[in-house]
């Protein structure tokens, strides 16, 4: 689980709750695919009015689909939050709550005290286990290389 960067530096809690935001961006504006009953049926809609004949009405915003590099880079973030162990899965359930952003707004699905709420917790506690998961994020990708690990365990 080596992070995939550029420069191969460690990545600091900073860098790691970027990607994991990017990370939620991506996931959010991921079309909601699937097979869809509407193609079998395939109905043309009647115009009712001019306004709607010229688009006049306000449709949903969408956002943009996100590329394959974003796909991929997605991938690898998703993939760090299993740095924290399973037996400390509130603080999995924090980061990954708190990793998801709206692609349109830019704002947190999860508002510290919303997760505090869900939680029955404090909003400040929250915060310290969400910066206790990252850090165990961080020092999992900022570990020793797999080889020099078992060299020091020979």
């Amino acid at each position: 689980m080596t992070p995939q960067s550029n420069d191969n530096s460690p990545l600091d809690a900073a860098a790691v709750i970027l990607r994991l935001e990017e990370c939620g961006r991506t996931l959010l504006a991921l079309p909601a695919g699937g097979y869809s009953t509407k193609m079998r049926s395939f109905n043309l809609d009647v115009v009712r009015s001019a306004v709607e004949a010229y688009g006049w009405e306000g449709g949903t915003l969408r956002p943009a689909v996100p590329s394959a590099q974003h796909i991929s880079r997605m991938d690898v973030a998703l993939r760090w939050v299993q740095c924290i162990p399973q037996d400390r899965y509130v603080l999995r359930r924090i980061v990954g709550a708190r990793s998801l952003v709206n692609p349109l707004t830019d704002k947190h699905l999860f508002p510290w005290r919303r997760l505090g709420t869900m939680l029955g917790a404090d909003h400040k506690a929250v915060q310290r286990w969400h910066a206790q998961g990252i850090d165990l994020i961080v020092a999992a990708l900022n570990g020793p290389p797999p080889a020099e690990a078992a060299k020091r365990r020979a």
